[in-house]
Formats: C-alpha cells, sequence, structure tokens
C-alpha cells in the first residue's frame, strides 16, 4: 500500500513542537543512505535547494526503487531519510504517480518546513518523479 506511513514519518508525525520536530529530523537523517562521495556530481546534484543536496534513484522494472542521498545541512539529510523510507517501498510506476505533498502534509512535516526547504524538497521530489 503506497499511502502507508512508514516508521521515520511516523515518528516525526508524532512529535509535537518545532524544537522536537527538528531534533527529530536530525535523528531521521542518521538512518540516510548515504550516497559515496565520489558519486556526488554535477550530474546528481539537485539544483534549487538552498542547500547542497545529491541524489540518485534506481528504478529496476520488477521491485522497489531503491535512492541514495546527500545533503550538508542536518536537518535536510533528516527530510531525505523520510522521503529515501518512502521511495525505497515504492515502485517505479507508483513512485511516479506518488503524492508526496499529500503524505508530507498527513505527517505534518509541510508545517514546519520554510518556504525556502520546502522549494527545495519540490525539486528533490521532481527529480525523482522525472
Amino acid at each position: 500500500m503506497t499511502n502507508k506511513v512508514l516508521p521515520l514519518a511516523e515518528q516525526l508525525a508524532n512529535v509535537k513542537g518545532w524544537d522536537n520536530i527538528l531534533r527529530q529530523l536530525m535523528l531521521a537523517g542518521k538512518q540516510l543512505n548515504v550516497l559515496p562521495v565520489d558519486a556526488r556530481t554535477d550530474a546528481s546534484e539537485v539544483k534549487g535547494c538552498q542547500s547542497r543536496v545529491w541524489l540518485t534513484v534506481e528504478k529496476p522494472a520488477e521491485s522497489d526503487c531503491q535512492m541514495l542521498a546527500w545533503s550538508d545541512s542536518k536537518i535536510i539529510r533528516g527530510v531525505l531519510a523520510i522521503i529515501q523510507e518512502k521511495v525505497n517501498s515504492l515502485t517505479p510506476d507508483a513512485l511516479n504517480s506518488f503524492d508526496f505533498a499529500g503524505y508530507f502534509s498527513a505527517i505534518q512535516l509541510d508545517r514546519y518546513l520554510s518556504q525556502s526547504r520546502a522549494n527545495g524538497i519540490k525539486d528533490v521530489v521532481a527529480s525523482l518523479q522525472r
């Protein structure tokens, strides 16, 4: 089921208050499957993000996608970990049609992202859904 809230996202959804959200995001970032340094190239960098973000996603035809990512921002690494958790549970077709904005709203992440971070995350999602 693609709409299921996964563990990192559920932990975030159950936290109240700005300070606690930030702490939970930074803890989530420690779960990020990291994109190796040698793969952080111009081609894998997401343009338009305030913080530097690199990501790759493999979309095998017969199984779930596999996303790797990195950011120089601890908060964005946490957001990427939550996105990665979801992406890695989706088939390529499901990923291409997944409503990330609705997911972020369901876990209340959208309430805690500044406008510049939210715009950068939209660019991340657009990169994933190409």
